[in-house]
């Protein structure tokens, strides 16, 4: 059975290392004497960080283990990319895990074990994979969302996640199982190869089923219209760092596994789900900026301000090409690098003042002069305005789906991204125009979240001056999807 196959576990060693960091987060937690628990948090960082230098070691090579994992620049890219965002949201949780959980351990190896299932997700070239791997990010999402156990918000936010994401998970999976029961194959090569063959047109109904749940079921975990409903309420019940962590590594996992499914299995039948991509791209860019103009909690806004996120890179799922690949994940990228920085403002703010209410942010200006300006930066970046990042990657990726003959997408896109600037604005009028209340202090912002909010501010001014480097890193590992 396994002649001619690659089983070459060392393939694996990021993943090992990181199972292994997990089993020893949890065991610090269980030994180490109490005043140490907030050093978790730096070992849980310190170990992804170190791990995705590990990973660097498979750049420019390209392998597969059994034909299901490949281990090629594209994985490699996205292996750095969730890592460092999950050794970012561990650092930016540890006062507040501390103060609030009673064994931070598990949160941080939660963290841990969904970041390995989003590179399996990355990293999949065959269909069970693929799905194993998004129900262990899903199940890690679902248990975080719901980590502050006190808080009925936190229970009914990881309740209503739960059961509309177990739903989508058997949409996605009866999907694959028509896919399978029309091309005899679970591997995304032979899926391919099985709908270029013009007998497989006889099956036009059942594939076009298929195709339609597991855009259904992938829909609900990228947060686009209409499978967006959880998002809003599990953005607001979860802790504030995992509202960052959804926002950033949920939606990055969802679309890698779109890129690698789409490009290895369904780009010989583009034309039979491009228009739904398309539709879907347009709806999500209207309904998350125009429901955006709503909202009054901090976290309801950057909600839908994520949903029309989501509709800009359903563009370049839409216009499938080597070219639209590379756009979308290098928006995605200037896109997790803004969302880190504002959520750092949010987080620590949150944190001090106990209110998430936009209202609430009236004088950040004069109590902590660093958090407003890296929240302007990352605000205005978001709409999409020079010499930020949001700026260049979405005038590329723009640029990428009118080159395919989506121009009326990029249209919308370009009116939308003007709505977005109304509401960000709201909250910058609140942050330097509204005077703070009678007797407010100074906040002390710790030293480690002024590093990183200066830190990821610093990428948002890179990306928008320079993206060079970061569009060639891109360009190489989406290279790889269409060989």
């Amino acid at each position: 059975m396994t002649e001619g196959l690659n089983l070459d576990y060392t393939l694996f060693i990021p993943e090992f290392l990181l199972g292994g960091l997990a089993v020893l987060i949890v065991a610090l937690d269980l030994y180490a004497p109490r005043m140490r628990k907030m050093w978790l948090s730096y070992v849980a960082a310190a170990g992804l960080a170190v791990t995705a230098g590990v990973s660097l070691a498979w750049v420019d090579k390209q392998s597969d283990f059994a034909h299901i994992i490949s281990i090629d620049n594209y994985t490699t890219y996205f292996r750095v990319f969730f890592m460092a965002t999950g050794a970012v949201v561990c650092l930016a949780s540890g006062k507040l895990v501390e103060d609030k959980l009673r064994h931070p351990g598990e949160y941080y190896a939660l963290i841990i074990l969904s970041t390995i299932g989003a590179i399996g997700m990355a990293a999949s070239r065959e269909l069970m994979t693929a799905y194993l791997s998004l129900e262990l990010l899903s199940f890690s999402l679902y248990v975080l969302v719901s980590y502050a156990k006190f808080d009925k918000r936190s229970n009914e936010a990881g309740l209503k996640y739960m059961l509309l994401g177990a739903f989508a998970s058997a949409m996605f999976l009866y999907g694959l199982s028509l896919i399978y029961g029309i091309t005899g194959s679970t591997y995304y090569s032979e899926i391919s190869a099985a709908l270029a063959d013009k007998g497989a047109h006889d099956y036009d109904f059942a594939m076009l089923m298929g195709l339609v749940l597991i855009i259904a079921g992938l829909g609900f975990k990228v947060a686009a219209v209409p499978f967006h409903m959880w998002t809003p309420d599990a953005y607001e019940g979860a802790p504030v760092a995992i509202t960052a962590y959804l926002s950033t590594t949920s939606k990055a996992a969802g679309f890698a596994l779109l890129l690698r499914l789409f490009s290895g299995a369904f780009e010989v039948v583009h034309d039979d789900w491009s228009w739904m991509i398309a539709g879907m791209a347009a709806a999500t860019m209207l309904l998350g900026n125009l429901v955006a103009l709503q909202q009054r909690n901090i976290k309801r806004l950057m909600a839908y301000s994520s949903i029309g996120q989501v509709g800009y890179m359903l563009m370049g799922v839409a216009g499938l090409s080597h070219d639209t690949a590379s756009a979308l994940v290098l928006h995605l990228t200037g896109y997790m690098i803004t969302n880190m920085a504002l959520f750092i403002v949010i987080i620590v703010w949150v944190h001090m003042n106990e209110s998430e209410e936009i209202a609430d942010f009236k004088g950040m200006r004069e109590r902590a002069p660093l958090l407003a300006g890296v929240l302007a930066g990352a605000l205005f970046s978001l709409a999409g305005l020079p010499p930020f990042a949001g700026f260049v990657t979405k005038f590329i990726l723009f640029q990428a789906a009118t080159n395919e003959g989506y121009f009326w997408l990029a249209a919308i896109g370009v009116v939308t991204s003007v709505i977005s600037l109304y509401y960000y604005l709201q909250v910058m009028r609140e942050v330097f125009v509204s005077k703070p209340d009678d007797g407010s202090q100074p906040l002390g912002v710790p030293l480690v979240m002024q590093g990183l909010a200066v830190a990821l501010m610093l990428g948002v001014f890179f990306v928008g001056l320079y993206p060079r480097p970061l569009y060639d890193a891109v360009d190489n590992a989406t290279a790889f999807l269409f060989l």
